[in-house]
């Protein structure tokens, strides 16, 4: 009797587990998402509002390293500097990465070839050796200056002159299309061919049919690389700091790797926190401001 009222008091508790026999599988998730990504985005927002140092612990509380980050002329030149940056290489990436995209979308001899030549460097452009390789390419004595010697031409020092700095760094980002591009290749390849026969019949150019039919029927995938490209130029660290190291007197010091001075060289982890939270607040504005406006431009076939 005993043994009957124990299974009948048991039931209740493996019917829960029975019915949630899913949430044991889900435990390392759980426990990896708190630990690994919610704990350190609590801490860096609760951090962001003291003056933590790494060896003087925190001695005061208030909003103001955010006061510090649009007053100080530091600050505010990195997030013009990166505003910039953004604004040059997203465009530019977007555009280069559509144009190879659409010329490999034609039935060329060894086109599976070039496709993956030209998406290799989405897989290397990011390594830090390559971030080293584009600096002795464009280094005062590296291989650009050498070729442009051989027909008379003295090249600038690249790298140490503010008129060039940036322009490198983004030429490294912009030469990083291949994911951009491959994205736009299956959108391309999407894209029915009647559309195309009947335009030709009435007597639409190609370049009519491109800009007519071509581009609003890829402008889902455009909108989706156009986010995720912002969101990676304002988080770009690797080129400003192996290549230029924020120079030459800043100008080309990103938030990202202001971030990482703040941190790792002046240990003031509460400024460096606050000024990644701006850089979180910027991103989530520009993601809100292209989501509200996909409306008006994006077409979503029914």
């Amino acid at each position: 009797m005993s043994t009957a009222s124990a299974s009948v008091r048991r039931s209740p508790f493996k019917k829960w587990c029975d019915q949630n026999t899913g949430l044991f599988f889900l435990i390392p998730w759980i426990l990896g998402f708190l630990i690994f990504k919610f704990y350190p985005f609590a801490s860096s927002l609760y951090y962001s509002f003291t003056d933590m140092n790494f060896f003087k612990g925190i001695r005061e509380y208030g909003i103001m390293n955010y006061i510090d980050i649009f007053t100080e002329k530091e600050t505010r030149t990195a997030l013009l500097i990166t505003f910039k940056y953004a604004f040059i290489t997203v465009p530019l990436k977007l555009v280069f990465a559509l144009f190879i995209a659409y010329i490999l979308n034609f039935k060329i001899k060894f086109v599976n070839l070039f496709r993956t030549v030209y998406y290799i460097p989405s897989i290397l452009g990011g390594s830090v050796a390559i971030a080293v390789l584009w600096r002795a390419l464009f280094r005062d004595t590296g291989v650009i200056n050498t070729l442009l010697s051989f027909f008379g031409i003295q090249g600038p020092d690249w790298l140490a002159d503010r008129t060039w700095a940036l322009f490198i760094i983004c030429l490294l980002r912009v030469w990083q299309f291949g994911s951009a591009m491959v994205l736009f290749l299956a959108a391309l390849k999407g894209v029915s061919v009647d559309l195309y026969e009947a335009a030709t019949i009435d007597g639409a150019s190609k370049t009519r049919q491109f800009f007519s039919i071509t581009v609003p029927m890829i402008t889902p995938v455009i909108f989706y690389n156009l986010v995720t490209q912002i969101a990676q130029a304002f988080q770009e660290f690797n080129g400003p700091y192996i290549i230029t190291g924020g120079g030459p007197r800043n100008s080309t010091t990103l938030v990202a790797l202001l971030v990482y001075n703040y941190a790792f060289k002046e240990n003031e982890m509460g400024m460096a926190c606050a000024l990644a939270w701006v850089m979180f607040v910027i991103v989530m504005v520009l993601t809100v401001i292209a989501f509200s406006s996909q409306k008006h431009w994006v077409y979503y076939a029914d």
